[in-house]
Order: structure tokens, then C-alpha cells, then sequence
């Protein structure tokens, strides 16, 4: 298995940048529930366990996941989530939106440096796939879009990770709301699997379906 490494980290660190950023996001494409993104900094110096796979969240198990979110969040520089709701999808579409959680992510992330030395220092992003637009500090000079990201940079992958762990347990837990437990969000955390495009047109939606997804998806296997 090819992993992620900190090839794209290490070109910043030697050019003077004291603090890379990773971020990703997870749930762009489900039916129902968030987006959320994290964002993850490591230090220069830190060593990984070889007990501590980090990669593409997709390519890991729940297990391994599990395993490498914990380390990440007791071992990374600084570490940050966001979230953006199903009304605000609803409402602005999931380009939007995915933008706030990323906002949201950096703002967490950086606002927990509190040593005046590194709140001085030098600043990067690195994004899988795109650039994210307004967010201060990180013009579209100071970010990086990186095709396939999460598994090419050990930063962009445990934030994938952050982001999976966080927003599969938020799934998790509202699927124990009686009212929810008909979709199957245990299994499929909102994705649009058999099962839960079987309970949607059985069941009809709820306020953690994403509207427009949806409606999409009837239009289309309609009739």
C-alpha cells in the first residue's frame, strides 16, 4: 500500500513556513446528515508509531481509523473540526457550505495556538483537491490544492481521518433517535446505499436529509 508522506510538509518547513495545515472533508456526497472538515498541524520533529497507519480515511478500517484519530488528536500540533448543518446545505447548496466547514476547521485549528512564538510564525494550507475561499490568513498564495490529497499528504490524510471518526460518530449517534433508526445510519452514515434510498421512499425524509440530494435522486428513479 502506498501511503501518504510529508514530502509536501517538508518543502514549506525547509523554506521557512513554521506551521503547515492539512485539511479534508468528509459527507460531500451523502444524504443526510453534515459536512464536516478538520484541519491537522504537525510538528517538524514528530515520529509516527509504526502501530499508527495514517492515510485516505476511505482506505482504513473503522478500527485503524479509531486508532490513528486518537493518536493524531493527543500527538498533533493543534487539530480542529467544522461542521456545516443539513439547513445550511439546504439552504446554499453543498458548495457553500463545505466552504463554511473548512472555515470553520482552520479557524478551530489555529485558534489553539497559543505560544506567542508559534502564533509569529509563518503560515501554509494544504488542501485535497481545491482551495477554500475567505479565510483570513490563508490567501490563495499561503494554500495548496493537491490532487488526491489524502493520500499523498500525512497531514491531509489525519484530517481525513479527524473529520471520518467525528462525523461517523454524529451519524452513529443519531441513528439511535427512534425516529431516525429506519435509515440505517449506523451502516451507511447518510451515504446514499440501497438501503437507505429504500427507507427514503418508504419512509419519506427527515430534517437530517439533505433536500435537493433527495429530490434529485427521485427524479431520476422515479416511475
Amino acid at each position: 500500500m502506498e501511503l501518504p508522506d510529508f514530502s509536501f510538509e517538508k518543502k514549506l518547513w525547509v523554506d521557512g513556513v513554521g506551521l503547515v495545515y492539512g485539511a479534508d472533508e468528509v459527507g460531500r456526497g451523502c444524504f443526510a446528515g453534515p459536512v464536516v472538515a478538520a484541519c491537522v498541524s504537525f510538528s517538524p520533529d514528530i515520529k509516527i508509531p509504526e502501530s499508527i497507519l495514517i492515510n485516505d480515511s476511505k482506505k482504513l478500517s473503522a478500527k485503524k481509523r479509531e486508532e490513528a484519530n486518537g493518536w493524531i488528536v493527543d500527538n498533533s500540533l493543534v487539530w480542529g473540526v467544522g461542521a456545516a448543518s443539513v439547513s445550511e446545505i439546504n439552504k446554499n447548496g453543498i458548495k457553500k457550505a463545505t466552504d463554511v466547514a473548512f472555515r470553520k476547521s482552520v479557524l478551530a485549528a489555529s485558534n489553539k495556538i497559543n505560544n506567542k512564538n508559534a502564533q509569529n510564525m509563518t503560515s501554509h494550507l494544504l488542501v485535497d483537491a481545491f482551495y477554500i475561499p475567505n479565510i483570513k490568513g490563508f490567501g490563495k498564495t499561503k494554500q495548496k490544492a493537491i490532487k488526491n490529497g489524502d493520500g499523498r499528504s500525512l497531514s491531509i490524510a489525519a484530517a481525513s481521518i479527524v473529520a471520518k471518526v467525528f462525523r461517523d460518530n454524529l451519524m452513529l449517534c443519531l441513528s439511535k433517535n427512534p425516529n431516525h433508526s429506519l435509515y440505517g445510519w449506523e451502516n451507511n452514515k447518510g451515504y446514499g446505499t440501497v438501503d437507505h434510498r429504500e427507507a427514503i421512499v418508504k419512509h419519506g425524509i427527515t430534517k437530517h436529509h439533505r433536500e435537493q440530494f433527495v429530490q434529485t435522486y427521485l427524479s431520476k428513479h422515479s416511475g
